[in-house]
């Protein structure tokens, strides 16, 4: 049997690897799934139980990739993205879990009504993968938070910024308090949009000499000092309520410092970054390419190689994709106007690729990836089933082939609209299959079937 086989479905097998990446390091052996679960990780040389058997060869063995940041934006904008397309992209790049935003999907999840109507969505869609729901933090919504996470969110969202969408406001600084501490008391975290936009951080003049198409009249007009004044409010809101205060997609490195400080003094604060803060760099956007926006937007490569020190020493916590993808004329691509275009990057699919290519060559391991990609993310959101490979946890898995080198295509993506940075980029590493709670569910480009996908709700 090839280490790609699909596998009818069976109660009971050994997965055999010579990489087997577990909190405890990279190990030889196998690894006895029964049922939904991880029944143990057997050293090489130990005696093996007498059942199915399949050899994953030289390809590597990772937990199923956890992902805390994406925008599914069904119901509502469905022509964006879906439950099926979204969750199918995860299949395809190894992503077992994902958390949904609160929007950009209509309504938008800011009350116990919307949340249900976001649940009933995605079970009636055929779920690839499990699927967990944030809910959104908007001034006066404390009360509904309560029953958000009554009824399963695992948290919520605020922007300090304008969200991109009217129905989901932006929350002053000081009006967070009583969501964050109605958050507390359910031990579920706030998630922030850490930028303020404020005219006097800006040059006019400067932005005024710049054509819609260049990627400098979007870069200049959100610097990093929108982040690094946001930054200090999160941290200072923590410091008030001592509540968890998370950090999204931080991208500019020079806010690293201060968050440095504050976890030093026992803050209880966490930050994750995006693959293409990461990876992609503002020097090589060239006129017209919107697909390259986002928000806050990729900086420049010195900033960029800060940001893998700040991974390197454990200030950023953790990597996730912040999927947000959009139908094609939002992207004004014809025009390559990046003041119009709508800001967001689709890749969900293709993070774990993109990641390892720029980790290898900075000397990180695969087990660096899965701190980033898998345990830290799935203990954040506190899904306990999820992202490692230990006994007990569900048997969900990537079949990974670090050394494949590729360039993905538009005919590789499985997400609604075929285009993104990462399409026609070379990459080395390839996820080869991906099993979901002891099912393979993704093999060599086949989604096997059917959708096992469940939701992941807090208890």
């Amino acid at each position: 049997m090839s280490p790609c086989d699909p596998l009818q479905p069976v109660d009971e097998l050994l997965l055999i690897s010579r990489q087997i990446v577990t909190p405890q390091g990279v190990v030889s052996g196998a690894v006895h799934v029964v049922g939904e679960r991880i029944a143990a990780v057997i050293p090489a040389g130990d005696p093996l139980p007498a059942v199915r058997r399949q050899d994953l060869g030289d390809r590597v063995l990772l937990p199923g990739l956890v992902d805390t940041h994406v925008h599914v934006n069904q119901p509502g904008r469905t022509e964006w993205e879906g439950w099926a397309t979204a969750t199918a992209a995860a299949a395809a790049g190894g992503v077992t879990s994902l958390v949904d935003m609160p929007l950009n999907s209509a309504p938008v999840t800011t009350s116990r009504g919307a949340l249900e109507a976001k649940r009933r969505a995605a079970t009636d869609e055929p779920l690839r993968i499990d699927v967990g729901y944030w809910g959104g933090a908007i001034p006066g919504n404390a009360p509904d938070l309560a029953a958000i996470t009554a009824d399963g969110g695992l948290g919520a969202k605020a922007f300090l910024c304008h969200s991109g969408i009217d129905d989901f406001p932006a929350s002053p600084i000081d009006s967070l308090e009583p969501a964050v501490r109605t958050l507390a008391a359910a031990d579920a975290p706030l998630l922030l949009h850490a930028e303020l936009e404020r005219e006097d951080l800006l040059d006019r003049k400067a932005l005024a000499e710049l054509p819609p198409d260049d990627y400098r009249a979007w870069l200049h007009s959100r610097p990093p000092s929108f982040e690094e004044h946001a930054v200090a409010e999160a941290i200072a809101l923590a410091e008030r309520t001592g509540a968890r205060v998370h950090v999204v997609h931080l991208s500019a490195a020079s806010a690293l410092p201060m968050l440095e400080r504050a976890k030093d003094a026992g803050l209880p604060i966490t930050v994750e970054t995006c693959p293409h803060y990461l990876v992609l760099q503002a020097e090589e956007v060239r006129a017209g390419q919107t697909f390259y926006k986002c928000a806050p937007p990729i900086r420049e490569a010195a900033n960029r190689d800060l940001l893998w020190e700040g991974l390197r020493s454990g200030v950023i916590d953790f990597v996730v994709s912040d999927h947000s993808p959009c139908t094609p004329d939002l992207k004004c691509l014809e025009t390559g106007d990046f003041t119009a275009a709508w800001g967001g990057i689709a890749g969900l699919q293709l993070s774990l690729p993109a990641v390892w290519t720029e980790a290898r060559t900075r000397g990180f391991a695969l087990s660096d990836l899965v701190r980033w990609m898998s345990e830290r993310p799935a203990a954040f959101a506190r899904l306990g089933d999820k992202g490692s490979i230990v006994a007990g946890r569900h048997a969900d898995f990537v079949v990974f082939d670090p050394d494949a080198a590729w360039t993905p295509t538009a005919a590789d993506a499985r997400f609604r609209h075929p285009f993104s940075p990462w399409l026609d980029r070379p990459m080395v590493g390839r996820p080869v299959a991906t099993w979901l709670r002891g099912q393979p569910i993704w093999v060599d480009g086949v989604d096997l079937g059917p959708a096992r996908g469940a939701e992941l709700l807090r208890s």
